[in-house]
């Protein structure tokens, strides 16, 4: 269904990278889940109210919450697409998460109140009446919400949205407390034993797990989370295709939202090559960055030594002694400074932000190691974090 919608209301459909294209997948998926969700609201109420079942009515009022996320996914599409202004000049693409979030925090607390009145049934019995409609109606929407779940996330890898995949996450959790539900109505009906409490408190705790899951993947990227590696990748790939780039470093990736990223990074180029076509060579990656990866780019252009003999030995040295500390340092922004009574070295080594040593502790070793092959080698270090 959302495939044929999306053919009708959406012109450019698999322009998935255009901003307008997002708004309008979000907007639809968002529509639909809001009609779906009144639809299996109204479905499950009539059969908890025939039932009298307090997990099928829980049930149903989660199916009512989930319409209410469902409006608050589609506002959060619409009010990320707004264009950026002086106050907030790279766009407004994170309040998509914030809306994300928002969802999360209503899942949880429909898992409490569903989890209150749990007990509370535990505590005061009664036995429900499950009739053919009421099965046929759990077996139903368990259908739906699956469908509800495939397409949300179908469409949020498409689009690359958090907010949706949030929204999937919750679908799914609802397939399982529906299930659950279901269960239960199944083994009262055919034992007479009353579990609709218990299945109620595995209902909520189902819920809460899928909104402890759906809040976390909606904070990791409004705190700052690391970049995809393949996107890293991709970007390194494309910078170190041009001739005139010996290699690059201090990538930097800002993400203000689905299609609103802006990457820097350093690019090493030799330091006896012409300027102005190595500025030139520069503009013309940073501009291609950002037709092809859909990011705005900024480089910074670090000339390096190559054709100096004693500047290419020393490099290769200090290679050699991070190898022998651990493999996974590496090195940038190399030089020499030559002194009447010593010789600087002067460099930038990148190793893991959970490196077992702290920085200091690190560059001590550095500088002895060195310092034991030539007393007159001074060290200038500078730790990165990657």
């Amino acid at each position: 269904m959302i495939t044929l919608l999306s053919k009708i209301f959406i012109k450019t459909p698999d322009d998935t990278d255009s901003p307008g294209v997002r708004r309008a997948y979000g907007i639809l998926c968002g529509a639909v889940g809001i009609f779906l969700n009144l639809l299996l609201f109204g479905g499950k109420a009539l059969a908890g109210f025939i039932s009298g079942s307090i997990a099928i009515t829980a049930d149903a009022l989660n199916n009512l919450s989930d319409a209410g996320s469902s409006i608050v996914t589609l506002l959060g599409f619409q009010l990320a697409s707004q264009k950026p202004d002086s106050d907030h000049p790279f766009g407004h693409g994170r309040l998509e998460y914030i809306s994300g979030l928002i969802v999360a925090f209503l899942i949880l607390l429909m898992a409490f109140e569903l989890l209150q009145s749990s007990v509370s049934k535990i505590l005061h019995p009664e036995k429900p009446e499950y009739s053919a409609l009421v099965i046929a109606i759990l077996a139903a929407s368990i259908a739906v919400k699956f469908y509800m779940s495939f397409y949300n996330r179908s469409i949020g890898r498409r689009i690359h949205s958090v907010a949706m995949a949030a929204t999937a996450t919750d679908s799914f959790s609802d397939v399982c407390a529906t299930s659950l539900v279901l269960a239960s109505a199944l083994i009262s009906r055919a034992t007479g034993i009353v579990v609709d409490g218990y299945c109620g408190i595995a209902v909520a705790v189902f819920i809460g797990i899928a909104g402890i899951n759906a809040a976390r993947d909606t904070i990791s990227p409004l705190l700052g989370q690391a970049p995809d590696p393949d996107f890293v990748k991709r970007i390194t790939d494309l910078v170190l295709s041009y001739d005139g780039i010996i290699g690059i470093h201090d990538l930097m990736v800002h993400n203000y939202g689905p299609g609103r990223v802006h990457i820097s990074l350093h690019a090493e180029v030799p330091s006896d090559g012409n300027l102005m076509e190595l500025h030139e060579l520069i503009d013309l990656i940073e501009h291609t960055l950002r037709k092809a990866m859909n990011c705005s780019a900024v480089i910074h252009m670090d000339p390096v030594c190559v054709n100096d003999p004693e500047t290419n030995r020393l490099r290769d040295m200090v290679k050699d002694v991070l190898k022998e500390i651990d493999p996974c340092i590496s090195m940038h922004d190399f030089r020499i400074v030559k002194g009447t009574a010593h010789t600087n070295l002067i460099f930038d080594v990148a190793v893991p932000y959970d490196y077992r040593l702290s920085d200091n502790a690190l560059t001590e070793i550095i500088h002895y190691k060195i310092k034991s092959i030539n007393s007159e080698f001074f060290t200038t270090i500078d730790v990165d974090k990657c």
